[in-house]
């Protein structure tokens, strides 16, 4: 709920703040303040599908999707990312056109937006720089961007209002967009990760093996699958062999790997007697014995 909170009170600081914007470029007649008004409305769109998937990912588990809906925080979290790549790649290409062409700029108007602009962004990042959902990571980066932006347009509206350097406005504004580029590729590849099943980072499916062969009663392990819903909730499923008393293994194994941060477990018990015909999806790992065969102990 917090989470959710938090990308909601983002979202309508950004969205206020781009109709004030809006406004004032009308009123100071900058073309270069309406432009970044029209990016800024583009953003808190974003922030708005953000919202809204993190809201349903939060929805129980049903007959459609009966994992939940975790992963919709994770795909807002993937939109917000995108919008964030398109729009910095956007501000590179209007950056090297400026310097090519520089553009006579109303400085005090811009430092009075900056200003503006550099306390509602920061308000922003506070509330959502506590992340606990890859959602609430984008959209913090999102606010990040902007007041990175926002400081500096101060800083260069500043500097050029006394030196009349105007290249060192598209100059920063190139620096701060290859550098939210450089981050958004880098949420990007966590949530692709999520996406393709990965085992969770920090997690070792070798060591989880380790950790459990040596549990009390436990003969074999296999067909271990290790993989995160949302970035938070870990999941696995595997095969353990064993002869003793089924309940005591599952709750010895299912404390084991709550431990280890896996909170959602589906165990098949077989005994020694058992064959395992899954050969598919079985990796090799140390100590393995003969996993596709008949167990022996």
């Amino acid at each position: 709920m917090r989470t959710e909170k938090n990308i909601l009170i983002a979202f309508i600081l950004n969205f206020l703040f781009s109709v004030f914007e809006f406004i004032g470029g009308i009123i100071t007649g900058s073309v270069a303040v309406i432009s970044d008004a029209v990016h800024d409305i583009g953003d808190a769109a974003g922030i708005g599908i953000s919202y809204y998937f993190e809201k349903k990912s939060k929805k129980h588990p049903d007959n459609k999707y009966t994992y939940g809906y975790a992963r919709y925080s994770v795909l807002g979290g993937f939109i917000t990312i995108l919008i964030l790549i398109l729009g910095s790649a956007a501000v590179v290409l209007n950056a090297i056109k400026r310097i090519i062409n520089p553009v006579q700029i109303n400085y005090n108007s811009m430092i009075i937006f900056a200003i503006i602009g550099v306390i509602v962004n920061l308000t922003a990042a506070y509330i959502t720089h506590e992340s606990d959902s890859i959602n609430q990571k984008a959209v913090n980066l999102h606010m990040l961007e902007d007041v990175l932006g926002w400081i500096v347009v101060l800083i260069g509206a500043v500097v050029m209002r006394f030196t009349d350097f105007s290249i060192l406005d598209p100059l920063m504004s190139l620096g701060l967009a290859l550098f939210i580029m450089i981050n958004s590729f880098k949420n990007l590849k966590e949530i692709l990760y999520i996406f393709l099943k990965k085992v969770p980072e920090g997690i070792s499916v070798e060591e989880i093996k380790n950790l459990l062969i040596n549990a009390e009663g436990v003969v074999g392990v296999h067909h271990i699958h290790i993989w995160s819903l949302d970035g938070n909730t870990n999941c696995a499923t595997m095969h353990i062999v064993t002869d003793a008393d089924s309940r005591d293994i599952k709750e010895n194994v299912k404390e084991r790997l709550k431990k280890h941060g896996i909170s959602h477990v589906t165990l098949e018990l077989e005994s020694t007697a058992d064959e395992c015909n899954e050969k598919i999806c079985c990796i090799k790992t140390k100590n393995d014995g003969s996993q596709h065969h008949r167990h022996h102990h």
